[in-house]
């Protein structure tokens, strides 16, 4: 689920001197990582409260180098105790993580970009890819995109409850990641 972080914040390097390898520190304050859920009769967003991310790239091409992601469940909060609860038990309990590793990225042929890594989720590594944006005002860099990823293919069961209400397996982690290149 937390894919989300995923999540794109790959493209998230560029900036300050030509040719030169930077790195952003991501600003927690004005960054935001959401998974959105669809259940039945209602939908909900969960919101990673706390990660680490370290994210490196070339100035001069704006290209990504390195990006990595991780978290811990526990900070994923939906604004429901109980579901966040929940979350957790169908993670297998304890104190579940997630990491993203950046890969690659690639423009299309209509000019989007996109990036490519592994998510692990459930102790699971899955190949993801996905469009983002990246925009730059002056040493701050802001990094925009969404992952569409189906819990099913990290090995978790369908969640269903009383045999009526099931959570879509198909989420969506949509990411705005903000910070200084330095």
């Amino acid at each position: 689920m937390k894919a989300k972080a995923n999540l794109a914040l790959i493209g998230i390097i560029l900036s300050a001197a030509p040719g030169h390898a930077a790195t952003l520190d991501v600003d927690s304050s004005r960054s935001r990582i959401h998974v959105d859920a669809h259940a039945t009769g209602h939908d909900f967003t969960g919101t990673l409260k706390k990660y680490t991310a370290r994210v490196s790239g070339d100035t001069a091409s704006m290209k990504p180098e390195g990006f990595e992601l991780g978290w811990s469940f526990k900070d994923l909060e939906t604004g429901d105790a109980d579901r966040d609860k929940q979350m957790l038990k169908w993670l297998g309990g304890g104190d579940p993580k997630g990491s993203f590793r950046f890969t690659k990225s690639w423009t299309d042929k209509d000019g989007k970009t996109h990036g490519m890594g592994t998510l692990k989720i459930h102790g699971v590594p899955q190949e993801v890819s996905f469009p983002y944006s990246v925009k730059k005002d002056r040493d701050w860099v802001t990094i925009d995109g969404t992952v569409s990823l189906d819990y099913e293919n990290f090995k978790l069961p369908v969640i269903r409850t009383m045999a009526v209400m099931t959570v879509d397996p198909r989420l969506k982690v949509r990411f705005h990641v903000v910070g200084k290149v330095n």
